[in-house]
């Protein structure tokens, strides 16, 4: 299992006085999360595309589906793993999501008095190829890179970034101001040690950018059984080319992609829509419920009634 360790070299125009601006924008930055997300779990804001997140909970993992994404946090720590890829972050990093990827997040430090504060925010990849286009020319690797990464925060990204959340305080600004903002720390994180991915992904005709077809297909086609043949076509490529594409992007091969988002979208059924296991294995394209029983419980640990049944009970408790 890779690891993405959390001791990023430093730029060499890094000193003390960029640590200290650093720590009191996360100050400022933390103090705008706990006014607005008050309580454990996600709050959509009145910025479009902005989420932020509180959580005080280090002991349930949650999975889910991460889009395209800029995250960072003011507060706390948390894991992201990714197929057999693990990438731990804290305050002092942030991530980066170029496509759709299946993951499982848990939360590393926090505590009720000190919970995890941090914030997201959804890429559109018009705005980057709209960017990328305005930017003195920079043409993308043609090797895939991974499409979830890990960097150290500079001064301009978390000033950005919080000179966008900083708007929630002053609602009358957000139509004129955050569209301005959001412009400049895209451009931020394009023009940084991160930006390749962002551009290959959104870039038409890169081999990141045909893998994404073969994703929204499969997301769109999740009952469906999985065909080499036409995610290739799909995606203009050799059955050999797909494989090796789709795995440097993603850290998973097409089948184990599509394997963890039918799991994940039973287990969605069953805790939102109160469906039966059953029913939820046969909605995601299951034919065999024991094969279902068994892929589930060797990805969530347990059987389906019982997971439920403790996930709840963990919300609860």
């Amino acid at each position: 299992m890779d690891t993405a360790v959390l001791t990023t070299p430093r730029p060499n125009n890094s000193n003390a006085m960029d640590d200290a601006e650093l720590a009191r924008q996360r100050a400022e930055l933390a103090a705008i999360i706990s006014r607005h997300c008050q309580a454990d779990g996600a709050v959509d804001t009145a910025i479009p595309n902005l989420k932020l997140f509180r959580g005080s909970n280090t002991e349930v993992p949650n999975c889910a589906i991460m889009t395209s994404v800029f995250a960072m946090m003011a507060q706390g720590a948390k894991r992201i793993t990714v197929g057999d890829d693990t990438y731990d972050y804290d305050a002092r990093h942030y991530l980066i999501s170029s496509v759709d990827l299946p993951i499982f997040a848990r939360i590393t430090r926090a505590t009720v008095a000190e919970p995890y504060l941090g914030l997201g925010l959804a890429i559109d990849p018009l705005k980057i190829n709209e960017l990328t286009a305005a930017m003195p020319k920079n043409r993308a690797q043609e090797a895939v890179d991974r499409g979830i990464a890990v960097g150290l925060l500079s001064v301009d990204i978390q000033n950005t970034a919080l000179r966008l959340a900083r708007l929630l305080d002053t609602p009358a600004d957000i139509p004129v101001l955050a569209p301005i903002i959001e412009r400049e720390l895209l451009y931020r994180l394009l023009a940084g040690p991160l930006g390749s991915r962002l551009r290959q992904a959104a870039a038409s005709g890169s081999h990141s950018h045909q893998i994404v077809r073969a994703i929204d297909w499969l997301k769109a086609n999740l009952d469906q059984p999985l065909s080499i043949e036409r995610l290739a076509s799909l995606s203009n490529m050799s059955r050999s080319s797909l494989h090796h594409h789709f795995k440097a992007l993603t850290a998973m091969t097409p089948l184990q992609y599509q394997k963890q988002l039918r799991l994940q979208e039973a287990r969605r059924l069953m805790l939102v829509s109160d469906t039966d296991a059953a029913s939820a294995a046969h909605h995601v394209g299951y034919e065999s419920p024991s094969q279902f029983n068994r892929e589930y419980r060797r990805m969530f640990g347990a059987p389906p009634g019982r997971d439920v049944a403790q996930f709840r009970q963990s919300q609860t408790a």
